[in-house]
C-alpha cells in the first residue's frame, strides 16, 4: 500500500510539457492570414499569427477552448496572444520581415517567437465548421510539434456528431473531448523520453575562412575535430549524439541528446541549445585559447563558427 502511494505521490508531481496552441499553417494559409519572409534571398511564406488573431473571432474563440480543456488537465500553457505582444515589445526597433543582421544565419519570424514563448510543445490546430441542414459539425486535426525538433510527436483528428448548436466553443468540446486524453498521453510519453533521454537538439561546426587552421589541426596531440567530439560525448545525455558529416572545415552534429537541466554555480538551471553549445565554446577559449562565436537558428539549431569571437 505504502509503495502504491510514493508511485501515485511522483505520478502527481510530474512535470507536465508546457503547451502553446497556435492555428496551423495550412489554416492561415486557407483563411488568408499569412507574410512574406525573406530567408537570404529565398522568399519564404509563414503564418501570421498576429492578423489572425486580430481579425478572427473564431480563432480566438478555438484556441481559448483548446487552452481551456488542456488547463483543465494540468498542462501549462503560454497564450499565444500575449507571447506576440512580448517579442513586439521586446523587438520594437526590429521588423519581423527581416534578417538579423551580422549572424550569418536567417532567423524567421517565427523562430523569434520560439524563443521568446519557450513553449516544450506546440500545439497546432485545424478545423473546419460543416454545415448539413440546420445542423453543425466541426472536423479537426490537432497536431504536437516539439518545439526544438519540429517533429510531430502526437496528433488527433475527427468530425463530432451534427448538432444544433451555433456555439463553435460548444463544437470544439464536441469533436475533440474524446481525442483529447490520447493526444495528452502521447505529448506526456514524449515528454517524460526527454527528461530521460535528453532534448535533442542539432549543432553545427564551421570555421571562419581567416582563421588560421582548420578541424584537423592537432593541439596539445589531438586533432581539433576529435576533441569537439571527446566533448560531445562527455557531455550529451548518456553520450548520444550522431556525427553526420566531418571535413577538415566542418562538423554536423544530429540527433545530440542534451540535458533538460544542469546544475551551474550551485543552481539547477534549464538547458537550452544557447547555453549547451555555450559550453563548448566556454570549453575551447579555456583549454585551447580558441575563440569562437555561438549562433542560434530556431530553439534546436545551435551554430559554433571556430577562429574569431
Amino acid at each position: 500500500m505504502a509503495s502504491l502511494f510514493v508511485c501515485a505521490t511522483l505520478f502527481a508531481q510530474a512535470k507536465k510539457p508546457t503547451i502553446m496552441v497556435v492555428p496551423s499553417d495550412n489554416w492561415c494559409v486557407q483563411n488568408g492570414y499569412v507574410q512574406k519572409f525573406d530567408n537570404m534571398g529565398t522568399e519564404m511564406i509563414l503564418p501570421d499569427y498576429r492578423a489572425a488573431l486580430q481579425q478572427s473571432s473564431d480563432l480566438l474563440l478555438a484556441i481559448s477552448k483548446i487552452n481551456e480543456m488542456m488547463a483543465e488537465r494540468e498542462f501549462p500553457l503560454k497564450n499565444l496572444e500575449s507571447s506576440l505582444k512580448t517579442l513586439m515589445n521586446q523587438e520594437a526597433e526590429d521588423s519581423m520581415l527581416t534578417n538579423k543582421e551580422g549572424g550569418g544565419v536567417a532567423e524567421s519570424p517565427i523562430d523569434k517567437l520560439k524563443k521568446v514563448a519557450k513553449a516544450d510543445i506546440w500545439m497546432q490546430l485545424t478545423y473546419t465548421v460543416n454545415q448539413v441542414g440546420p445542423k453543425r459539425s466541426l472536423t479537426f486535426n490537432l497536431q504536437g510539434l516539439d518545439a526544438y525538433t519540429d517533429k510531430q510527436i502526437a496528433g488527433a483528428s475527427g468530425t463530432g456528431k451534427p448538432s444544433f448548436t451555433s456555439e463553435l466553443a460548444v463544437l470544439i468540446e464536441e469533436a475533440v473531448l474524446m481525442h483529447i486524453d490520447n493526444f495528452n498521453a502521447q505529448l506526456q510519453s514524449h515528454f517524460d523520453d526527454i527528461f530521460a533521454n535528453g532534448r535533442e537538439i542539432v549543432v553545427r561546426i564551421k570555421t571562419w575562412d581567416d582563421a588560421g587552421f582548420d578541424l584537423e589541426e592537432e593541439f596539445d596531440g589531438d586533432e581539433l575535430g576529435m576533441i569537439i567530439e571527446d566533448w560531445m560525448s562527455d557531455n550529451t545525455k548518456h553520450g548520444r549524439f550522431n556525427t553526420t558529416d566531418a571535413t577538415e572545415n566542418m562538423m554536423l552534429f544530429e540527433q545530440v541528446r542534451i540535458p533538460v537541466e544542469m546544475e551551474e554555480d550551485g543552481k539547477v538551471r534549464q538547458v537550452d541549445a544557447r547555453r549547451w553549445v555555450n559550453g563548448l565554446r566556454k570549453y575551447l577559449k579555456s583549454e585551447y585559447d580558441i575563440e569562437s562565436k555561438l549562433m542560434m537558428q530556431g530553439l534546436g539549431q545551435a551554430q559554433l563558427v571556430i577562429g574569431a569571437k
